[in-house]
């Protein structure tokens, strides 16, 4: 469901020190809602862009959903139903049908980028 393509355009949305590790923020990309997370769980941050609405609450809320993981899976978990979205895929661990959209998203010169 990624949205990667060979001539993918990449935006700034916001410095890497302005998202707290292991949390996310919402950005607004090409009119669409995107929640940006970073991770700092090993030597170097990483950072993955999904689309923030979440299908299950029928609201923007999945920039501020709890980071984590199960089992190899790292995931948000949205904070009106609780429902796992899986940072890499967009995948809804509980209900497939209602995965979100994801971009690939990096980080240079302190920036973080989303690809649309």
């Amino acid at each position: 469901m990624e949205r990667e393509n060979v001539a993918a355009s990449w935006t700034a949305v916001c410095g890497v020190d302005d998202i707290v590790p292991n949390t996310g923020v919402a950005a607004l990309l090409n009119g669409e809602q995107v929640a940006v997370f970073r991770l700092n769980d090993g030597s170097e941050p990483r950072v993955f862009a999904i689309g923030n609405y979440d299908p299950n609450a029928q609201a923007g809320v999945l920039s501020r959903g709890l980071v984590g993981n199960l089992g190899e899976r790292i995931v948000v978990a949205s904070p009106l139903y609780k429902h796992h979205f899986d940072l890499q895929t967009g995948e809804c661990l509980e209900a497939p049908e209602n995965s979100v959209p994801t971009w690939p998203a990096r980080i240079d010169g302190g920036k973080v980028w989303v690809g649309a």
